[in-house]
């Protein structure tokens, strides 16, 4: 199988981090913070280790604040319905927003009266920072924006976002589910103040492990409650950072597989990462554009090309074409609206959807040779 679904889920995961959640499994396998034995401390004891790589990583104060998810969804509802708001308040975001960034939105907009204004109206793949501006109000009180559109790879100016957010005092989060790991971040430099993510994308660890991490005081409200291990005899939520958000036992397995996956990242460097992803990617685009009928869907933006970009073959429904890539070729791709539809209703792809192909550090050239040799045979299979 060739795999070109890393957007998605990054495939395969580096050895060391089967064999770290193996290891938590096998031989720590208790609660973390739930007793005083020698297997919940070494469990403890990993989920504190890699707290403190995240922040450091990530270029967050204080390891308190990495609060730990089961997925990128979980921390971006915390972020977004946690947040301190009032009837009227508003918040901007953008066009190229996955669901789990626009679903907490909308429904704050309907239960809380809270209005949202989506940035991208001027075309489609390109954000302005002008229409961003312009779009802020005195109410403003919320800026959450993706760092990388899963569905054209556009990389948003997050550093020109943040520094206009600050300068109105309005909080900013941060969407690096197609980010993190694969593009330099640093919280404080950069004046992000949420910053969520995966664990199973970029940063190479199981899936199950989200992160949200907060930078400075943040007067969140917990959206779960429920047992933390500590402060048992109190009926409410405890205030101490990151039992206040952690409620429930933590995965444990995952999280010292996402520990795993992260040292690996460090170890390839980010330079080397992007590096390589960027060149497949551009041979991917550079010979996609060779073919007769192929519509292509990348950045339109200046800040660079992720290793993600979406297309369509004519007017063929996007979902047969995949199928018959995985049926037929072995290749494994992203097909449909991908849960990002503002922006495919932009594009024009609403109705048929987009193929999506998406790299990572241990895919080839060779591979990508392979899927365009593919891609010719199905385009003359439909189209002559």
């Amino acid at each position: 199988m060739i795999y070109f679904d890393q957007a998605a889920s990054s495939f395969p995961k580096p050895a060391s981090v089967s064999k770290a959640v193996l290891e938590a499994i096998q031989e720590y396998g208790a609660n973390p913070g739930r007793g005083g034995h020698a297997l919940s401390r070494r469990a403890s004891s990993v989920i504190k280790e890699t707290r403190s790589l995240i922040a450091n990583f990530f270029g967050c104060s204080d390891p308190n604040h990495v609060l730990f998810f089961q997925n990128a969804t979980g921390a971006l509802n915390q972020a977004i319905k946690g947040f301190p708001l009032e009837e009227g308040d508003h918040i901007i975001s953008s066009s190229f927003e996955h669901n789990s960034v626009r679903r907490p939105l909308e429904e704050l907009k309907r239960i809380n009266n809270i209005n949202i204004s989506y940035i991208g109206k001027e075309r489609p793949g390109f954000f302005s920072l002008e229409e961003f501006e312009q779009a802020i109000t005195p109410r403003t009180k919320l800026i959450t924006i993706t760092h990388g559109s899963n569905v054209t790879g556009t990389i948003l100016p997050i550093e020109k976002i943040s520094k206009i957010a600050k300068e109105f005092g309005i909080k900013v989060l941060v969407d690096a589910s197609q980010t993190a790991g694969i593009l330099p971040i640093h919280m404080k430099n950069m004046n992000i103040d949420m910053l969520a993510f995966p664990g199973h994308k970029g940063l190479m660890g199981p899936q199950g492990t989200g992160v949200l991490l907060v930078e400075g005081n943040i007067n969140l409200n917990p959206i779960f409650h429920g047992g933390t291990g500590s402060f048992s005899e109190s009926p409410f939520q405890p205030e101490q950072w990151p039992e206040k958000f952690e409620s429930g036992t933590l995965n444990t397995p995952g999280i010292a597989g996402l520990k795993a996956g992260l040292e690996e990242v460090i170890h390839l460097g980010l330079d080397e990462i992007v590096s390589r992803e960027t060149f497949l990617i551009n041979h991917f685009i550079d010979q996609l554009s060779q073919i007769d009928d192929i519509q292509i869907y990348k950045n339109s933006n200046e800040q660079g090309q992720l290793g993600v970009v979406s297309f369509t073959l004519g007017s063929i429904d996007s979902n047969e074409v995949a199928m018959i890539l995985d049926e037929y070729y072995g290749i494994a791709v992203r097909a449909g609206v991908h849960c990002a539809p503002m922006i495919h209703e932009k594009l024009g792809t609403l109705e048929t959807g987009a193929i999506r192909v998406s790299v990572g550090p241990y895919n080839t050239k060779e591979e990508v040779d392979s899927f365009i040799q593919a891609m010719k045979e199905i385009r003359k299979g439909y189209l002559g």
